[in-house]
């Protein structure tokens, strides 16, 4: 968590200082992040494979296994960046045109675009390192790491985004650049980290293709999720569109308020979820796994509820923080509160996804995620917003009911589903257990 809360401060340094320029500054970061979520969302996939056969290996004791699986997932996670980076330098402005962006925006995106493209490989690797050291039980390496990285990603936002003291005022470019050099040092820093003997993890020469399949087989929904939640955002950055850019950069400041405020709690619960189900399962005691996923949840609906609360009542103040424009302001405290009153299905969700992927189940949580990002937040928010006339309102509402509905499915998969037998025949296959 304490690492989630610096990482989410440096986003939201990126709005803040690019909300210094212009909405349409704001608008341009947040076009190009629905492209940069896509090396995020490869690279958070393979981390959740690595996860899972980390945290069951490391439960099991099987940790000749663990590190190969850990040194696969890392090779692959580096070789899939590569098409990124051609991607970024090539075709980053036209990608955010096509998107319905004005000329203006689409050039500061596109940029933007193409220095953070240009890291994916790191990135890739970055994820899923420290994933596969938070799967043996070890969060502080990538704390540590991570606190480090950030921080300078911070500085470097501020002072070459604005160009403080002898730093050249870059605006967007300065943004962009400081991200990607706290992509390029996050990812060394944790491969030497497992090169020594700071970790338990380390790296060995892949040879069980069994490893492989199993880990390509827990990450391709995973992959496939943070893909699909990707292109959905595609229409639905259109819809907003379609109500002005200042809608659009509402609904930016909106998620930005409330990811600053529960999503480090939310992924760090997701993290733990996934550590203590899958080092329980490892030690061959399912009932264990079963208890500290429902207790996870239950503490995060407790914790990011009561935030959740606090966020409702205080959306107002929160966004000024970000925009000075009066119409930018009052839609981006609407859609705070939104997030505020979804917050306790998000948790939710959020930690029994958790749960099923340390039982190796990431289809539920591919179901659930895209079934409600298609359904209820693009199809509902079209359906009612556009073609009835709604308008805003109704992607509100959209946005509260795929949280609603992804809860009910993923709980239900964790209280119903056979995650736990699948598992242990999992780590049957590849020789974790006897």
């Amino acid at each position: 968590m304490a690492e989630q809360v610096l990482r989410t401060l440096m986003r939201t340094t990126d709005i803040v200082v690019t909300g210094l320029f212009s909405p349409a500054a704001v608008a341009a970061i947040g076009l190009a992040d629905l492209y940069a979520r896509l090396p995020l969302r490869i690279g958070l996939g393979l981390g959740g494979g690595a996860i899972a056969l980390s945290s069951q290996d490391t439960g099991s004791g099987a940790t000749a296994n663990r590190d190969e699986a850990v040194t696969q997932a890392i090779l692959v996670g580096a070789l899939t960046g590569l098409p990124f980076v051609a991607f970024g330098l090539l075709a980053g402005e036209f990608a955010i045109s096509v998107l319905g962006a004005p000329d203006r925006v689409a050039a500061m995106g596109g940029t933007y675009l193409a220095i953070i493209f240009v890291t994916a490989p790191a990135r890739h690797v970055a994820l899923i390192g420290a994933r596969s050291l938070q799967g043996t039980g070890d969060t502080r390496t990538p704390m540590y790491v991570n606190v480090v990285s950030n921080l300078l990603n911070i500085g470097g936002t501020v002072a070459l985004g604005l160009g403080l003291g002898p730093f050249p005022e870059w605006r967007i470019v300065g943004v962009g650049t400081a991200t990607a050099v706290g992509n390029v040092f996050t990812a060394v820093a944790l491969l030497l980290a497992m090169r020594t003997s700071w970790t338990a993890a380390s790296f060995v020469r892949p040879r069980d293709w069994t490893i492989t399949r199993q880990l390509l087989t827990v990450s391709a929904p995973r992959i496939a999720e943070g893909l699909a939640a990707t292109v959905a955002e595609f229409p639905f950055n259109a819809i907003l569109l379609s109500f002005g850019t200042s809608v659009n950069a509402a609904y930016q400041i909106g998620r930005r308020v409330y990811q600053q405020v529960t999503g480090p709690l939310s992924r760090g619960y997701n993290v733990a979820a996934s550590v203590v189900v899958g080092q329980a399962l490892g030690d061959g005691d399912p009932d264990r796994a079963r208890f500290e996923g429902w207790a996870t949840t239950a503490l995060g609906l407790l914790t990011v509820g009561a935030i959740g609360v606090a966020l409702f009542v205080a959306a107002e103040p929160l966004v000024r923080l970000f925009t000075s424009d009066a119409r930018t302001a009052r839609y981006a405290a609407e859609f705070a509160r939104t997030y505020g009153v979804a917050a306790p299905f998000l948790v939710s969700y959020v930690v029994l996804a958790g749960s099923l992927q340390g039982g190796s189940d990431t289809k539920t949580p591919f179901l659930a995620r895209t079934t409600g990002m298609f359904g209820f937040m693009v199809g509902f928010s079209w359906l009612f917003g556009v073609y009835l006339g709604y308008r805003v309102v109704a992607v509100y509402a959209g946005i509260l009911l795929y949280y609603v509905w992804a809860t009910a499915v993923v709980g239900a998969g964790f209280y119903w589903g056979g995650w736990a037998p699948r598992a242990a025949k999992m780590m049957a296959e590849r020789g974790s257990t006897e």
